[in-house]
């Protein structure tokens, strides 16, 4: 017994630190922030929901501000996404292209945010915005570029489109047709999930 009784002191320390919960920040603009939606409807919280029914240990913060471009959320990246911080969920851009910024600035913005997150090795991973077909080929094609080449340039995770499925479509988005109702993050969230959990794998091994 007394032998048991040791193995199991062992035991049990060493699986709850394997159970340590993983936090994530959601960083983000009002697609993160959780625009007109109550705070347990963003997408921070409806992801930490389904991410948990899946076993997975794990808190996600939001910080999302609604309005930010990706150099309004590079000037406050280091009091967003704390010390402590496993990894980092980063979507933003929506705001740059409704705005026509220069997809060149978008870029250098968005490198910045990435490099020094991994300057304090935090891993990402990138949520991809598109450009409206409004704005022209040229503008589409590079503003689209950014989010693959910046992925690849920094060897993080990549989501494609973040509103995958829910971009133009009337009932998963509010009454403005740009912000998703609740339905339209929980659709959001069930596109990313996979991509999500394997960012989680990822954390695990890399945190052992």
């Amino acid at each position: 017994m007394a032998l048991f009784a040791a193995l199991v002191a062992l035991i049990l320390p060493a699986a709850a630190e394997g159970a340590r919960p993983l936090n994530l920040v959601a960083f983000g603009d009002s697609l993160t922030a959780g625009y007109r939606l109550p705070a347990d409807a963003a997408f921070p919280a409806a992801l930490e929901r389904a991410l948990r029914a899946k076993g997975h240990t794990v808190t996600v913060a939001n910080a999302g501000v609604s309005g930010d471009t990706t150099t309004a959320g590079l000037d406050r990246l280091d009091w967003s996404v704390p010390d402590g911080t496993d990894g980092v969920i980063l979507e933003l851009g929506g705001n740059d292209m409704l705005r026509g910024t220069d997809p060149a600035v978008t870029r250098k913005a968005l490198d910045a945010i990435l490099a020094r997150l991994k300057e304090r090795n935090i891993p990402v991973l990138l949520a991809g915005m598109r450009a409206s077909a409004n704005l022209g080929p040229d503008y589409v094609a590079r503003f689209d570029a950014i989010f693959p080449d910046l992925a690849r340039r920094h060897e993080v995770a990549l989501y494609p489109f973040f509103l995958q499925g829910v971009a133009g479509e009337r009932g998963l988005n509010l009454d403005d047709g740009m912000h998703p109702n609740a339905k339209g993050v929980e659709a959001i969230v069930a596109g990313i999930l996979p991509s999500v959990e394997a960012f989680l794998g990822r954390l695990r091994t890399t945190s052992h």
